[in-house]
């Protein structure tokens, strides 16, 4: 993730590790592949550069993208787009 710091009036905010740039909450599209078939991830919470566009994931987004992709290799077809924001 990008960096944090803390203003003078000790507001936290992060930096981009690639360019220094803002880093802002947004969405992705998580991308991979298994097996010859692509899994697509809509809606995935990231922090995002304004400047060059880095994206950067958590944790705890990591891991509950481990769990989706868990449970879409067992449904593998050529194609599967899943919406983060709707995967309890």
């Amino acid at each position: 993730m990008g960096a944090r710091l803390k203003n003078k009036k000790g507001d936290e905010f992060m930096i981009c590790f690639t360019c220094k740039g803002d880093v802002e909450k947004s969405k992705t599209t998580y991308m991979t592949e298994y097996n010859g078939c692509f899994l697509i991830i809509k809606n995935v919470p990231c922090s995002k550069c304004t400047q060059c566009g880095e994206e950067y994931l958590n944790g705890a987004t990591l891991q509950k993208i481990e769990v989706i992709l868990e449970r879409l290799k067992s449904m593998l077809t050529e194609i599967a787009i899943i919406d983060y924001s709707k995967v309890a």
